[in-house]
């Protein structure tokens, strides 16, 4: 079976706007065959987000979540009308983000939110734990790496803290959501507040 590259998931990505663990499961599942993967994500009913991805999502609501009075979230999500933002479904997902970025942390949105030098930074630290590597190695590590470090810190690229089997990503949920409600729907920022934290 062909090596699934971080390159290949993203090109996969790019082109069908679903989550990175969702691609990467299509690939393997595709044995490394680019153009089978889509059809699987299709299949899966997953690549038709892609579509809605384009139109404006202006509508939505800020969704909050307070735990024991300690650690509060606020989070905005859009969607393309005010009808689906009013709806159960708009509502929970909201929701299970909200509460998501309250025991998860998440530092950034997306991986292109990370700022060039934090990348370079963690690329530095990586580089010094790894030695007597030939440079090619050391280079697919360091990918392996910075990849790991946007699944830890970005909150569209972490595991979903309700996902029972631990597979399911924030952004992959998002993405069932608009293939479910049929309209685009966009996390557009959020603030996570926990009781003593200071500010730099």
């Amino acid at each position: 079976m062909p090596e699934i590259t971080a390159a290949l998931v993203k090109q996969l990505r790019d082109k069908t706007g679903v989550g990175m663990m969702d691609c990467k499961s299509a690939l393997k599942e595709s044995d490394g065959d680019a153009e089978r993967a889509v059809e699987i994500l299709r299949e899966k009913g997953l690549a038709s987000a892609k579509k809605r991805s384009g139109r404006t999502a202006s509508q939505g609501l800020v969704a909050s979540y307070i735990h024991m009075d300690k650690l509060g979230v606020l989070l905005e999500v859009n969607c393309e009308t005010d009808f689906v933002a009013k709806t159960d479904d708009f509502k929970t997902l909201a929701h299970d983000i909200a509460m998501h970025v309250a025991a998860a942390n998440p530092t950034y949105l997306v991986p292109e939110d990370v700022p060039s030098e934090v990348v370079q930074k963690e690329k530095d630290i990586f580089r010094a734990q790894i030695t007597g590597k030939p440079e090619n190695i050391v280079e697919k590590i360091l990918e392996g790496k910075i990849r790991k470090f946007y699944e830890d810190n970005c909150l569209m690229d972490q595991v979903f803290v309700k996902d029972p089997e631990g597979k399911q990503t924030v952004g992959g949920l998002v993405t069932d959501a608009v293939g479910k409600i049929g309209e685009n729907i966009v996390v557009r920022r959020f603030t996570r507040f926990a009781l003593g934290d200071t500010q730099d």
